[in-house]
């Protein structure tokens, strides 16, 4: 790329304006991937250990092999990218709210765009993530039963702080425990957050769940030259009886 700067895309969309830009990084250059919605910057693909360690620890506590998986938020595909290196994943559905984002995808302007769309085992669902979770057919009619194993989700910057007041019920006792009901027994909800971890959301998920955490991420930051961090939290429904 010659150009420090191209604005790849740019749509109006029902949330706002969203688009997606590249730039050369001036210190290390190498090409940096960003997305944003009106003003606010939602992900960086120079900032992608938080949406990694996402799909590591949703899927660490599962020791069954044939897992289907749900991703809510596909945005550069980093968690989705890192849920299909796990080999004991049998389907994933990234459940993306935003048509343009989906497209990037499928016209492989972003660098993961042509590994997503080309895995058999992958498919990309244009919904809204937040309404599926109440929806009796469950997110993906092809996985038997409807239940999943894991259900990984990464729309929101936080519990707290999210993109639509209408998102903020889901991260409530009644919302989570809507979520349950995808979710096999011993099945995994993983949620990825920009904040420190919560201590209301924490007593939330210890009320709703059979057991769960609050994972600190940290990695280097080259803009603010320091360390910083994300909150990774893991929750896990009863497991079945022996």
């Amino acid at each position: 790329m010659g150009a420090r700067f191209e604005e790849i895309d740019w749509r109006q969309t029902a949330k706002g304006a969203i688009s997606l830009r590249r730039r050369r990084d001036p210190a290390s250059g190498i090409e940096v991937y960003e997305v944003k919605l009106d003003d606010d910057f939602l992900m960086s693909s120079q900032f992608t250990a938080g949406e990694i360690a996402l799909a590591r620890l949703g899927l660490e506590p599962l020791p069954d092999t044939d897992l289907d998986v749900i991703v809510g938020g596909l945005g550069l595909g980093y968690t989705a990218h890192t849920v299909l290196e796990d080999s004991r994943v049998r389907s994933l559905t990234v459940v993306e709210a935003l048509d343009e984002v989906i497209g990037w995808h499928q016209r492989h302007l972003v660098p993961l765009g042509a590994n997503l769309t080309s895995d058999p085992r992958c498919r990309l669902l244009r919904a809204d993530f937040f309404s599926l979770t109440a929806d009796p057919h469950g997110f993906d009619p092809s996985i038997q039963g409807r239940r999943t194993h894991a259900i990984i989700v990464d729309i929101d910057h936080s519990p707290r702080h999210v993109l639509d007041p209408a998102h903020a019920p889901f991260y409530e006792p009644d919302g989570l425990r809507e979520l349950t009901g995808r979710l096999h027994p011993g099945g995994v909800f993983a949620l990825w957050s920009n904040d420190p971890p919560d201590e209301h959301f924490n007593a939330v998920l210890a009320q709703v769940f059979h057991e769960s955490q609050a994972r600190v991420v940290e990695f280097h930051s080259p803009l603010q030259e320091r360390t910083v961090t994300n909150t990774v939290y893991v929750a896990r429904t009863q497991p079945a009886q022996a």
